[in-house]
């Protein structure tokens, strides 16, 4: 629906904002307003030259009024006309330079502008919370950086400035016109009401027709983005056919939406050129008996015919730019209400130094909820000591992922507090609290690049030393020797050609080479096969040694060896201990993991097991 918004045609607050962006460039812009100014200037040099050619030379008249040029030129004919032939060539000449001067410097402004303008984008998105981006659909995102800004660029480029240059030419030529003859210009201004009716009859086909292609461009762009990321589904359900049916329906109304703009200019363009000849009619025959009278000379006839080209031409190009500024107005509103969106979750203006040395991790009595009241988290109370490691159990929807979410302030509690070190997380910079974490998420993602280049992750101080070891400690390293160019291997859009426990392995890289204080693992094995599982389990011994960590899993063989287990049901804590004591509470996690191994006799508690085991 936000695609249907079209926008005034004009917005001063808007364009105030658009046009900060190229004020680092006014110097430019000058410049190239000064040029189009004297193309402008040249434009009209051209009739008057022909004027004095005929008048002078061609046609010599009695009437003629001498004008400025007359005391440097030959009075023989020959001569003259070379003389004034130079002049033309050179008015020309200049005309070209001016314009190409001219159309490269707003180009080069508008890229400028742009560049500027994507860059501020991009750090925007990157500032926004994690849940912005739940609430709004990422083609939506990218449309605003891409094609929004794309239509900003044609404003700039060849919207605002050569409107300037288009009303300046219209005023030169009426006011040399009227100086040339008043009752001829009167006869082509009668002409102009019908075309400017034509111009907004034009106008509102136009803007009904952009508003249907940009709709269907937006669906295109939805239905293949969806369609391509699910292409195994597609064909694993031979929906195939189907799907190109609906393909079709799509991109059928994309092409009536644009049958609609081409009948539009269809039309404009030919009646705006039957009007400006039907004024060139009248001028021909109001003209021919003027000259007849001896009230006029031929010269100012001609140069009446070549003005009235001029004439018409830039209201043609008026109407365009019409609809540049229409759609810029409707794209700007769209790119700015992204840029005012601001962040729920920001760093405190003065925030509290990261402690040193261990800390602990503190849930104290922890509400959440996405919605209103619906909690995802309920009461939570827990601590996590330094270099403990916990991991936490239960149903999908019982909070588990949640948990790491609030932790690293990607959502931030509405009760309840969460503590490092006996200092609240949202006492913190958000970039140093995350920088002391490491996560490894359950669906692995790599970036374009290479191996170590999504080990490294930007992150200048890691090098090919470091790369290695944390290679060799996940067992990655086996992996990473077989491929022809090692660690500098090409990694494809999201590890297209890798398999998920080769992308996981890399995040364990990852994860280990950046050193973190504390570890999230968030059901980093779900989605492995039982070879890379063993893999894994032997990466994940090595990379919690030692650390702070919080292991979210489904499968319960990964985590047995946890110091303490956490089982979350409905939000709530409901038990807590080590494998052995929870399987001696037969209690969820014992229907847990008979669910799992329902083939092989649940080990019972060993001798001596203490009893204190809490049951929420």
């Amino acid at each position: 629906m936000e695609e249907e918004v079209i926008g005034k045609a004009y917005d001063s607050k808007l364009m105030r904002r658009l046009l900060a962006y190229m004020k680092p460039y006014r110097t430019v812009v000058a410049a190239s307003l000064i040029l189009l100014l004297l193309d402008a200037l040249l434009q009209i040099i051209g009739p008057l030259l022909t004027k004095l050619a005929v008048d002078r030379y061609l046609v010599p008249s009695p009437h003629r009024v001498a004008g400025p040029l007359d005391p440097y030129l030959s009075s023989d004919p020959w001569t003259g006309l070379t003389q004034l032939s130079l002049l033309f060539l050179i008015s020309i000449m200049l005309a070209f330079a001016f314009n190409f001067a001219q159309s490269y410097l707003m180009q080069w402004t508008g890229q400028k502008a742009m560049f500027d303008l994507r860059r501020d984008l991009m750090a925007h998105l990157q500032r926004l919370d994690v849940a912005y981006f739940d609430k709004n659909p990422v083609g939506r995102l990218v449309t605003r950086v891409t094609t929004d800004v794309d239509v900003l660029n044609d404003l700039f480029a060849s919207g605002l400035v050569t409107i300037v240059g288009d009303i300046a030419m219209l005023s030169f030529v009426v006011a040399v016109m009227f100086r040339l003859s008043p009752g001829m210009t009167g006869l082509l201004l009668a002409v102009l009401p019908a075309v400017v009716l034509a111009t907004i009859q034009f106008r509102r086909f136009a803007q009904q027709s952009y508003r249907r292609i940009r709709v269907a461009i937006a669906r295109i762009n939805a239905y293949l983005q969806e369609h391509v990321a699910g292409i195994v589904v597609l064909q694993l359900f031979n929906r195939e056919e189907r799907s190109r049916e609906e393909f079709a329906r799509i991109n059928r109304d994309h092409m009536d939406a644009y049958k609609g703009a081409i009948i539009a200019y269809g039309w404009f363009y030919p009646v705006v050129e039957f009007l400006g000849m039907l004024a060139l009619a009248l001028i021909l025959a109001y003209g021919g008996f003027r000259i007849h009278s001896g009230a006029l000379t031929l010269g100012v006839l001609v140069a009446f015919f070549q003005y009235g080209l001029r004439f018409f031409r830039p209201i043609q190009d008026l109407s365009e730019k019409y609809n540049i500024l229409q759609a810029a107005m409707a794209a700007s509103e769209r790119v700015f209400r992204l840029l005012d969106s601001r962040p729920e979750i920001v760093s405190p203006a003065e925030p509290e130094p990261f402690p040193d040395g261990p800390v602990d991790i503190d849930f104290d009595h922890v509400w959440f909820a996405y919605n209103g009241e619906d909690w995802v988290l309920r009461d939570l109370t827990f601590r996590v000591a330094p270099g403990e490691t916990i991991a936490i159990v239960g149903h999908t929807g019982a909070g588990k992922t949640t948990i790491a979410n609030a932790l690293l302030r990607f959502h931030d509690v509405q009760r309840g507090a969460i503590r490092i070190g006996g200092i609240d997380v949202r006492h913190f910079d958000l970039q140093d609290l995350r920088r002391h974490f490491g996560v490894v998420l359950q669906d692995p993602y790599l970036f374009t690049g290479t191996i170590a280049s999504n080990i490294r992750l930007g992150t200048s101080a890691i090098d090919h030393e470091t790369v290695l070891d944390a290679a060799e400690q996940v067992n990655l390293l086996d992996f990473v020797t077989t491929l022809p160019e090692q660690f500098d291997s090409p990694v494809r859009e999201r590890g297209s050609g890798f398999s998920t426990g080769q992308k996981q392995l890399i995040s364990f890289a990852r994860a280990l080479a950046h050193n973190p204080r504390i570890l999230i693992l968030d059901e980093a094995t779900s989605s492995v096969d039982t070879d890379t599982e063993l893999r894994v389990r032997e990466a994940l011994t090595r990379l919690v040694a030692g650390r702070t960590s919080l292991v979210v899993a489904h499968r319960l063989s990964t985590i047995q060896n946890a110091d303490r287990i956490l089982v979350m049901h409905k939000g709530q804590l409901r038990e807590f201990g080590s494998h052995q004591q929870l399987l001696a509470l037969r209690g969820i996690y014992y229907r847990l993991y008979q669910l799992q191994y329902k083939d092989q006799e649940p080990v019972g508690p060993e001798p001596g097991t203490p009893a204190s085991v809490a049951r929420g």
